[in-house]
């Protein structure tokens, strides 16, 4: 049977009809409720609102299936403007909606400590516990309706509006007819050449826009620093957390065990340049690659490959893989328009997940297979929830499904390859890992030293921005990895700091994989455990959830052991490098 490798997306309702109940609905509630008060005071009132409200939730949205339909087309043909035209109308008409909406949950918030604890102690309002300990502890820092509309309102022109402003000006800058994001991707050439001319160029680019950054920058972290001051927070990182649904000594736990750990970067970094024949790498060279991975994958080849490792993992693994496989909810190959990259996305409860890939034949879109699944099965698994409000991964754990699965098909492509292939597969895994864990951590202690060192200074320089950035980058990369001219500046292209510390979570999710995976290897059956979590959403919080399958996330042990799977896979690294040469 021929595999589909285009979305179905007529599975999406987008008649009029039912675009025109999503917005009755909406206006339904509102006029339900909007003017009463009895449901801030009765848990049987409340229950009734909530049960209306997760309704809506889960059969609308604030845009039906419409929003969901022209998202995805835009991301099949982003240059066709008829169907950008679509999404912006909706989206627009979804945020209105939103707004609509917005007045349940912050007078919810608003209510007493005394009636918070009465809903949250009524065995009528269990099913949506969790959904309310979360908005109450988010209380203490909403402000009132008309102030977080101003706070709403002002976010354009104090925080998007400049962010866009430099990400337009470097997408529009070209060396060799090639863009900023074509340069860094040439780090990755096997060619010295082509790496050391890419880095000049981009280097070029960064020092044009340097200072034009350093205003954005300063202007955005004053624009956080006024927010936290209104609502009360002391911690630039808090509300990072709290949005998060993870406890903040949490996250210092997981900074300070990966932090002890730099040694592991240093040593991954000094192999790859004994690899490469050098005494150190150039800063750019960080992800040159080790060796040459040459076998190719067809997509039949990848799905027969990562269904053989979901059916030894789990039966019901291997059956929502065969569902999307089967029922065009994977777009595979490349065409011109279409985004690049890869995602796994769901709207709601009630709508299909859908996976994009660009499916190129390369052993890594094996893996990125596997990994854009695993967030498929994590949402297929969350469905068993019974309530929209409690459908979802936190931040914290967004990335655990889809690592998990990627780094078993790992293990099964090692035991189909050579010492040689082995070494460089290996390789590339590593750079993934030691990117995704220690680089975003030294890069989460880089926007708290640039927080902090705002709030004193009250502006930073170009120059001061540059000598933070190269600490805290020099501190996990080590001595094998030179500092190079021009390295200083590559904050400003860094787009995540502008979205304010939640690259923790791309080292939260890797490790809390790479511990569970440690479990399933000693003991098969704890699979049963890893599926409680991954069907749990957000029910309750990640640090709950973990305690009922018996593990603690806030002890340091629990991070050590997902490092000492990175510090297995150096250690093979380690040995076939001595093997092969």
């Amino acid at each position: 049977m021929q595999l589909k490798t285009d979305w179905d997306l007529s599975k999406l309702d987008i008649s009029n009809k039912k675009l025109e109940n999503t917005k009755n609905a909406i206006a339904k509630f509102v006029t339900d409720w909007n003017t009463r008060t009895d449901y801030l005071q009765d848990p049987q009132v409340l229950l009734q609102a909530l049960l209306q409200f997760d309704f809506l939730l889960t059969n609308y949205g604030t845009s039906g299936d419409t929003g969901y339909y022209w998202g995805l087309r835009h991301t099949l043909d982003q240059n066709d403007a008829e169907v950008t035209a679509n999404m912006n109308k909706i989206d627009e008409l979804s945020t209105k909606l939103q707004n609509d909406l917005q007045f349940f949950t912050i007078r919810l918030s608003k209510i007493s400590s005394d009636v918070q604890n009465v809903f949250l102690n009524d065995p009528k309002l269990s099913d949506f516990k969790h959904f309310l300990q979360k908005l109450f502890a988010e209380s203490k820092y909403i402000l009132s309706e008309p102030e977080e509309k101003i706070l709403n309102l002002k976010s354009n022109s104090s925080h998007h509006n400049w962010v866009k402003m430099t990400a337009t000006l470097l997408s529009k800058e070209t060396r060799d007819k090639k863009t900023l994001d074509q340069l860094i991707s040439d780090f990755k050439s096997d060619s010295s050449k082509i790496r050391d001319q890419a880095a000049l160029s981009v280097n070029d680019i960064l020092s044009k826009y340097v200072e034009v950054a350093e205003h954005e920058i300063n202007s955005i972290l004053a624009d956080k620093k006024v927010n936290d001051e209104l609502r009360g927070v002391t911690r630039p990182d808090f509300m990072r957390h709290l949005s998060d649904d993870i406890d903040t000594g949490i996250v210092d736990t997981l900074v300070a065990s990966v932090s002890a750990r730099f040694d592991q970067a240093h040593r991954f970094y000094r192999l790859k340049a004994k690899a490469l024949g050098v005494p150190y790498l150039k800063y750019h060279e960080r992800i040159a690659p080790v060796g040459k991975i040459t076998k190719k994958y067809s997509y039949p080849q990848a799905v027969d490959l990562v269904s053989q490792t979901f059916s030894s993992l789990d039966s019901q693994f291997a059956q929502i893989f065969d569902e999307f496989v089967n029922n065009g909810h994977i777009d595979v190959l490349p065409k011109k328009g279409k985004r690049g990259g890869a995602f796994c996305t769901v709207e709601r409860p009630t709508t299909p997940t859908y996976i994009l890939l660009n499916h190129s034949g390369k052993l890594q879109d094996v893996l990125t297979l596997a990994h854009e699944v695993g967030h498929g099965i994590n949402n297929e698994l969350m469905r068993t929830q019974k309530f929209a409000l409690n459908f979802g991964s936190p931040l914290s754990t967004a990335e655990v499904a889809s690592t998990f699965m990627e780094d078993f098909v790992l293990q099964r492509l090692l035991s189909k390859s050579s010492p040689a292939e082995q070494f460089a597969l290996i390789m590339q895994k590593l750079d993934d890992d030691i990117s995704t864990i220690y680089r975003q951590i030294a890069c989460y202690k880089f926007e708290t030293d640039l927080h902090q060192s705002f709030r004193t200074k009250g502006y930073l320089s170009k120059e001061k921005i540059g000598e933070i950035f190269t600490k805290n980058m020099a501190a996990y990369m080590g001595k094998f990895v030179k500092q190079s001219p021009g390295s200083q500046n590559y904050w400003v292209y860094w787009s995540h700091i502008r979205s304010f510390f939640y690259v923790y979570s791309y080292a939260s999710g890797l490790l809390i994989s790479k511990s569970l995976q440690a479990q399933v290897k000693k003991d098969p059956k704890f699979i049963i455990k890893v599926k409680e979590f991954l069907s749990a959403g957000s029910s309750a919080s990640p640090k709950q959830i973990f305690l009922n399958l018996g593990i603690d996330i806030s002890d340091p042990n629990f991070w050590t052991s997902g490092l000492d799977e990175i510090e297995s896979l150096l250690a093979t690294a380690e040995r076939l490098y001595k093997e092969v040469n």
